[in-house]
């Protein structure tokens, strides 16, 4: 090519070379990697564009020409984080109880603040997260997601749920007369007909998953007691599993638990009412249990508990024995710490206390990563540092895999190849 062609192909333009050029690449060097399963030293993690283009150790990984440098002495480097169960659209409830969250503000005032949770969320580490359920705010949660995809504003990627699926009469607020009606914290559905039909509007609103009360609060003494029956419970899958999305179920009960497993859901949020025979079926049926340790920690400390000071009240250490069976049992374990009841960007507390209940550090950062990864199907583009995948990274000051507290200590957070602290 002549210097006078050249010249000129460059001020006309030349979209067909430059589409050529790969994007330039970004060198991470930490003093370990952890991949989603081993911590390894002496890696380099190679970034170019959105992904991860190698990761290996540094005397055999080739590094780019021109590639920029990012050193995090002293740093682990790992997958970003993915949160199980969260509620970007709620904040702590001793800030503003549940009910008054629902029925006082508005839709605008809580997706603003739904707007701030997202990026503290993000720059908390948490790159990913399941939101289950908008909790009264119809399908602002879909809108967050796309605004968080479009650049519009920072914050993780995001699975949601919509409203979610309860059975009638059982979760609206309460206390308020009976010719009252008020605003529900989630849509109701009844009967096979009637639950197939709001599937099928949740799922054609844009819902990534279905999440069901398949037990709350309703019993003739504010018990929890089984809601949806197991045929309806098998309807609401069949039909979120022929448009290819999962059920997820709210369950505390054993009855709510077993027909919810039964039905085929894939992961039992809470469970705190696990029995040997629940877990055996969990197991058997491949469902893993998000156990939410941090919100009733969280709740019983608004409720004036002094937590380190006073012995636990009597459903922390149920809620900790609970876990343990499960754990013991091998169910397997979700990271998810139901956060909105507690705030946005805490989300390490919910791994302290599933290391603090039992499981080893290693197991805690991998739940928080490939094993979330892999139960919410997103295992063929996050939860690892592998060549390929999405490049969603964060560096923590210490090792996770032997102390979990090193996950408070983020001091470098990329989301698809961009670096955003």
């Amino acid at each position: 090519m002549t210097p006078r062609l050249l010249a000129l192909l460059l001020i006309l333009g030349t979209p067909s070379l430059l589409a050529q050029a790969p994007p330039p690449a970004l060198v991470l060097r930490a003093d370990h990697v952890f991949d989603g399963d081993t911590l390894r030293a002496g890696w380099v993690v190679i970034v170019r564009g959105d992904r991860i283009d190698a990761a290996g150790p540094a005397a055999s990984t080739p590094v780019p020409p021109g590639a920029r440098e990012v050193l995090l002495p002293g740093r682990t480097l790992m997958p970003g984080l993915i949160e199980g169960h969260s509620h970007l659209l709620l904040h702590p409830y001793d800030e503003t109880p549940w009910n008054d969250q629902v029925l006082r503000e508005s839709l605008a005032y809580r997706t603003a603040r739904a707007v701030v949770h997202a990026e503290a969320t993000l720059l908390a580490g948490v790159t990913t997260v399941r939101d289950l359920g908008a909790e009264g705010a119809a399908y602002a949660d879909i809108g967050l997601k796309q605004a968080i995809d479009d650049g519009v504003i920072p914050g993780p990627r995001m699975l949601v749920a919509g409203p979610a699926m309860v059975a009638t009469g059982s979760y609206a607020p309460k206390g308020f007369a009976p010719e009252m009606d008020v605003l529900q914290g989630a849509e109701e559905a009844d009967g096979i007909e009637g639950v197939t039909r709001v599937a099928r509007r949740q799922v054609g609103k844009g819902a990534d998953f279905i999440k069901v009360y398949a037990d709350y609060r309703w019993g003739p003494n504010g018990e929890a007691r089984p809601t949806f029956t197991l045929e309806e419970l098998t309807a609401i899958v069949a039909v979120a599993g022929s448009s290819g999305r999962p059920v997820v179920a709210h369950a505390a009960t054993p009855e709510g638990m077993r027909r919810a497993i039964l039905a085929g859901v894939e992961t039992i949020e809470h469970g705190d009412g696990g029995t040997p025979e629940i877990w055996r079926l969990m197991v058997e049926r491949n469902v893993a249990l998000c156990p939410t340790l941090a919100a009733p920690d969280a709740i019983a400390q608004y409720g004036g508990w002094k937590k380190g000071v006073e012995p636990a009240p009597a459903r922390l250490r149920d809620k900790r024995a609970n876990f343990t069976a499960a754990l013991a049992a091998g169910v397997t374990i979700c990271f998810g710490g139901d956060v909105g009841v507690y705030p946005h960007g805490d989300n390490a507390r919910e791994l302290e206390l599933m290391a603090d209940h039992g499981m080893t550090p290693l197991a805690v950062v991998r739940a928080a990563t490939s094993v979330n990864a892999r139960l919410f199907h997103l295992d063929d583009r996050l939860g690892r540092v592998a060549p390929g995948l999405l490049a969603d990274l964060i560096a923590v000051d210490g090792d996770p895999t032997t102390d979990v507290t090193a996950l408070r200590r983020v001091t470098m957070v990329m989301k698809g190849g961009k670096i955003v602290r």
